[in-house]
């Protein structure tokens, strides 16, 4: 305690001191004498002991509420143990107050590089052993806080009793804690910058979180995980993923299934593991897209509002269930994607909002930070350490949860400065534009991170606009992201099959217009969750016509959309046909799959998903001109629609023919590059499917005759609104 301070005002430099470990902890006050302050308020007494926990070193004199003083001669700081009394009752506890910094000056600045593990490697909450004592070390950015402190479980969420070391050069706040258990709940109760206690915070970089509503963290340490799929981490990284098929299912963990007999529950990670992963093999799906489980707050958010980035969401188990998820996943041959969302995040008050008193991880200026129509806060790309945040972010779900992939949330939101704003209501960028560059930075750094570090892994951008280069590598001034979302495409299709076959003449360009740039981008085709909610009802709900005629547009659609370049994604419920609008609450109607024309769907998207993944012309050059080639693009008096696909082989030819109207077409002929029988690999008209089981009988030989300006030419039936997928085979 320094000369002339009386113990008051020693109490209430512990309780608001930026520094307690100017206070607390051993002190050399002259040569050989040492001080030991410690503030104990659930203590009677305290004593001084040896490490063994039984020499009494020197009492402790009580000064003031819960400060506790003591003298001890020694020749090198002294090494001890305090012994608790209380109630009778004894306790021998260190003191965290005795160990130095948590952080090398080294560390502390690597957590300002983009790119660095630093992150999930020394913040947050991370299991330790100093000078042979276990416990955990913490730390947390809040450079213009006064205090933080951890409370949790282990000290009665007082703040007073850890309050944490300031790190300037940084703005680190760190203590090591001895002998705090794992699956304690804690958060950090931080004084801002104006000397207003602030909600308590949970740990940004938690990596377990409690189940909402609740709102702590939950002491685990970064996960290290035994993983057992080597086989495929190493099939994955030699694959060229342009070239693979790649067929995506959507899945929203909290509504694919549930358990009505228990209250309606959702199914846990392990559950999930036994019932949707065989599902999704079952259907030839490549991979599961999951709408996001970092931890969120609110439900009716999906999981695009999230607090904790780095913690799975424990609605369906902790981090070691999710993990046995991913393998369960990876054993069947299935990938993982997980939809990723550093474009904002929610203003609840336990969050990363105005988080040490000022605006730090958001814009000050709400024309940059705030987000007008969903509420949320806007990150600041412009500052390194909230861009480290978030490139560390991709890195650790793709290097620590062996995540194959990341669809990036709402990236048009995170390019254009006045995204959903008015003139007035957006600040231009240093060059007078709209362009965020400080996003534009991120975003491109986050690619080259995710590539460089996991080999294999693909990023997928969420982008609804005309920006150049998305899926284009950095190094060419692109934005490089592996692949992009097909919005343009997926409007127009929908917006046509949607529409009277009547009409559809009328409409015919609005099949045709997405080959103009198909291959401008490495493209997936989506029919994902958004085209599902918000009243626009479900994808066999958009169907023009009879009962029978509406299925018979969904599987023709699905057709189409399997035979056209890109990669493919479909949300839940709508590879059987689900009939109402998605709610985020309730199970998909999986009773509807007693329904022959429900299940006729199901069993048309296995074929073709099937199809896809054997038929190398249908996937091969998903993202190359040269994998196309128009045959039929102009009847639109039939509706009547027709291409090649190419693989990489010169032999390697499939053609897609959709016609979309209930007219049967007999003996409608199409010209072809290549002669050869050509087998009806898929017909979407098949009595299996629903259909009227009008076709070829199997496949069709090539004539010599010339059509369409191509050398040779089929003749073929096509049934009623359907698609028919032929592959050749070699004569």
């Amino acid at each position: 305690m320094p000369s002339g301070a009386r113990p008051a005002d020693a109490l209430i430099q512990i309780v608001e001191h930026g520094d307690p470990f100017s206070v607390l902890g051993p002190h050399e006050v002259s040569s050989g004498h040492w001080e030991i302050r410690a503030f104990l308020p659930e203590a009677d007494t305290v004593s001084l002991v040896a490490p063994d926990g039984r020499t009494i070193l020197a009492p402790m004199e009580k000064n003031g509420e819960g400060l506790f003083i003591a003298s001890l001669a020694a020749s090198e700081r002294p090494d001890y143990r305090f012994r608790l009394e209380n109630h009778g009752h004894a306790e021998i506890r260190h003191d965290p107050y005795r160990f130095g910094p948590v952080l090398t000056p080294e560390e502390v600045e690597q957590l300002r590089e983009p790119g660095s593990d630093a992150v999930y490697a020394k913040l947050g909450a991370q299991r330790r052993n100093v000078e042979g004592v276990d416990g955990f070390a913490f730390a947390v950015w809040a450079p213009n806080a006064r205090r933080v402190s951890v409370v949790g479980d282990f000290n009665n969420w007082d703040g007073r009793r850890h309050a944490m070391r300031r790190r300037h050069e940084g703005g680190i706040w760190e203590i090591f804690i001895p002998e705090v258990t794992l699956g304690a709940r804690y958060k950090f109760e931080i004084i801002g910058a104006e000397g207003h206690t602030m909600p308590l915070k949970a740990d940004p970089v938690a990596f377990e979180a409690e189940l909402p509503s609740a709102t702590a963290s939950v002491l685990r340490g970064a996960p290290d995980f035994e993983w057992r799929d080597a086989a495929w981490m190493a099939n994955r990284a030699a694959q060229i993923p342009r070239k693979a098929p790649m067929s995506i299912y959507e899945c929203h963990l909290g509504s694919w299934a549930r358990v009505p007999a228990e209250g309606n529950r959702y199914l846990t990670y392990r559950e999930l593991a036994e019932r949707l992963i065989p599902y999704v093999k079952d259907l030839g799906f490549t991979h599961i897209e999951l709408l996001p489980i970092t931890e969120y707050p609110f439900d009716g958010s999906w999981g695009y509002q999230p607090i904790s980035l780095y913690a799975p969401t424990s609605r369906f188990g902790t981090p070691d269930d999710f993990v046995a998820f991913v393998e369960a996943a990876h054993a069947a041959g299935i990938g993982i994607i997980l939809d990723w969302v550093p474009a904002h995040f929610p203003n609840d008050p336990h969050g990363l909002a105005f988080f040490d008193g000022t605006h730090l991880y958001e814009h000050a200026d709400p024309r940059q930070g705030f987000h007008q129509d969903w509420g949320t806060y806007i990150y600041n790309y412009d500052r390194k350490e909230v861009t480290s945040f978030l490139v560390a972010n991709a890195r650790y779900w793709l290097e620590r949860y062996h995540i194959d992939g990341l669809r990036v949330d709402a990236v048009a939101s995170m390019l254009y400065l006045d995204y959903s704003r008015r003139p007035g209501e957006w600040i231009p960028n240093r060059y007078g534009g709209n362009e965020n560059l400080g996003a534009i930075d991120f975003l491109r750094r986050m690619n080259e991170v995710a590539y460089a570090s996991s080999p294999g892994a693909i990023t997928i951008a969420e982008e609804s606009t005309a920006w150049p280069g998305v899926s284009q590598p950095t190094y060419t001034g692109g934005l490089g992201f592996g692949f992009k979302w097909n919005m343009g495409w997926m409007h127009d299709t929908l917006r046509y099959i949607s529409t009277d076959p009547i009409h559809r003449r009328h409409h015919h360009h609005d099949l045709t217009f997405g080959l103009l740039y198909a291959f401008s981008e490495n493209f997936v085709l989506p029919l994902s969750h958004d085209e599902v909610v918000h009243g626009k009802g479900s994808l066999i709900g958009k169907m023009p016509g009879d009962p029978w005629q509406r299925f018979a547009n969904l599987r023709a659609y699905y057709g189409f959309m399997w035979g056209h370049p890109g990669k493919k994604l479909l949300f839940m419920g709508g590879e059987f046909g689900q009939e109402r609008e998605w709610n985020h609450d309730a199970s998909l109607d999986w009773h509807l799959l007693d329904d022959p024309h429900h299940r006729g769907l199901q069993a048309l998207i296995r074929d073709l998903n099937h199809a896809y993944r054997t038929i190398p012309a249908l996937h091969e050059n998903d993202c190359e001109a040269k994998g196309f080639e128009w045959l039929v693009a102009d009847d639109r008096d039939n509706s009547v629609i027709a291409w090649a696909r190419r693989g990489e082989s010169a032999k390697s030819l499939a053609v897609v023919v959709s016609n979309l109207t209930p007219v049967p077409r007999e003996k409608y002929r199409i010209g072809v590059p290549l002669s050869g029988f050509y087998r009806e690999a898929v017909n979407t008209d098949a009595a299996s499917y629903g259909g009227t089981n009008m076709g070829n009988l199997g496949g069709v030989a090539a004539e010599e005759t010339t059509s369409h300006g191509q050398p040779c030419s089929l003749t073929l039936t096509l049934p009623p609104l359907a698609t028919l997928i032929l592959e050749r085979e070699s004569p």
